[in-house]
């Protein structure tokens, strides 16, 4: 049977089956995607993966509490399978929380998410594209060894919930991305570059810049020395911020505050960060996947600063968190899958950028460091104490000029400090990790950083 008439069975079903629970409420929400991915190696195909999926998420309110079921069939026997399982997981949660389903916003923005001509843009395209920026990147320079990794994918995804208080709001998307890790060798010396690249564009594809990017990263690194151990000055190249931001993201969800699990409960009001930050949440960035018109429970969603001038504005809440503290949700409940429980996420989350140019950055920090690259963000960072103690590669600065090239360093801090000590606040804004939520940065100049090398 098709969606429509399999939801309103699913709801007829339930709604009889469960009686006369005076504040009883169902929810559908169905979700489809379409991925494909190839990585090429030597001008070859190597891993070639095309994949579709989908189905439905069931939740049932019951009493106060929320049950969840979900399938990927649609069809008879499947409906008894989600209102049982639904109302048997009601009838075991022991949380107090009260839970919510939403009626619907006045109304939602309208934006453009889809762009039906990447759809155009068939497999052999795909393949042709990834060789032809593993070819770009090995061209550019005869020290480029090698391409470790290469690949071109495409997504597309739609989403749609339905409930019986009357919500009924859908929405699709695409985008095209890739990457290449280059590697550059000379002598004994090896070293990598990596650059990615999403959008929902085809006239913003440029492979000859993602395959030069990458290929002077790898390129600059092959001279490079440990620094001395010591606190620096440092400028957090853009990409570099972003990933500290992703990985620190969690502080800033009231869940995770509610739970204590951040150092930001009950501080909305205060500084937590230099005047010159500013960290939006953006669910309407034109270009970007992250962009949704509704969160996970339908709330129409709305740009909002969390930090402004320094001052913590709001964490960001779900229907649920909201009522617990008593606010407003600020529309940032997230469902990763149809199947998933109701959570908390940013959309599109990034330090709102200034005028200043990379250079001019350069030119503030003066003497100290650029760091250019993060690894071990899994083992070395905690996102509930804040503290991080990372391997580093980048480069020594003098005079607002980009020196030596390091590496085998260690930069040790904690997040919440290294808000209070950001100088000043790039211009060159950049995103980075497509998918549920992403993330952007433009550079930031940090007071000091401790630095482990020789």
């Amino acid at each position: 049977m098709d969606r429509r008439e399999f939801i309103d069975r699913l709801f007829a079903r339930a709604k009889g089956r469960a009686g006369n629970a005076p504040d009883f409420a169902c929810e559908a929400c169905f979700g489809s995607s379409e991925s494909f991915e190839v990585q090429v190696k030597n001008g070859e195909i190597y891993q070639y993966n095309v994949s579709e999926g989908g189905g439905l998420g069931f939740r049932a309110l019951v009493n106060g509490k929320m049950g969840y079921a979900s399938t990927q069939i649609l069809d008879e026997d499947a409906i008894d399978m989600l209102v049982d399982g639904a109302l048997e997981n009601a009838a075991l949660v022991e949380s107090v929380d009260r839970q919510f389903l939403f009626a619907g916003s006045e109304s939602y923005p309208e934006l453009k998410l889809y762009e039906p001509r990447l759809d155009e843009i068939g497999a052999a395209q795909k393949i042709d594209m990834a060789k032809r920026l593993e070819k770009l990147t090995l061209e550019q320079d005869g020290r480029i060894a090698q391409v470790e990794d290469c690949a071109l994918f495409s997504e597309r995804a739609e989403s749609a919930i339905v409930n019986t208080l009357g919500l009924d709001v859908s929405t699709k998307g695409n985008l095209v991305g890739g990457y290449v890790s280059a590697v550059a060798r000379d002598g004994e010396k090896v070293n990598t570059g990596f650059k990615q690249f999403f959008t929902m564009d085809p006239d913003d594809i440029d492979l000859e810049k993602v395959a030069k990017v990458a290929a002077k990263e790898a390129l600059s690194g092959l001279e490079a020395r440990q620094a001395p151990s010591g606190a620096y000055r440092t400028l957090l190249r853009s990409d570099v911020a972003g990933t500290l931001l992703s990985t620190f993201s969690g502080v800033f969800s009231a869940d995770n505050a509610q739970r204590g699990l951040s150092r930001l409960k009950g501080k909305e009001g205060e500084v937590v960060a230099a005047q010159c930050v500013t960290l939006m949440d953006d669910p309407h960035r034109p270009g970007s996947a992250s962009s949704a018109p509704f969160d996970g429970e339908g709330v129409a969603t709305a740009p909002k600063a969390v930090i402004k001038d320094g001052r913590l504005t709001t964490l960001l809440h779900n229907l649920k968190t909201a009522h617990k503290q008593g606010v407003t949700t600020t529309a940032n409940a997230a469902r990763p899958g149809y199947a998933s429980p109701v959570g908390v996420a940013p959309t599109n989350f990034y330090f709102e950028p200034s005028d200043a140019s990379f250079d001019a950055m350069l030119e503030k920090l003066g003497d100290g460091l650029l760091i250019t690259s993060l690894q071990g963000m899994h083992a070395g960072a905690n996102p509930i104490t804040g503290d991080f103690s990372l391997a580093a590669k980048g480069f020594t600065v003098k005079d607002g000029r980009i020196g030596e090239a390091v590496n085998q360093i260690t930069v040790a801090g904690n997040f919440y400090e290294l808000l209070t000590g950001i100088e000043a606040v790039g211009g060159d804004l950049e995103f980075h990790a497509p998918g549920a939520s992403c993330f952007g940065s433009p550079s930031l100049l940090i007071k000091a950083l401790s630095v482990a090398g020789k």
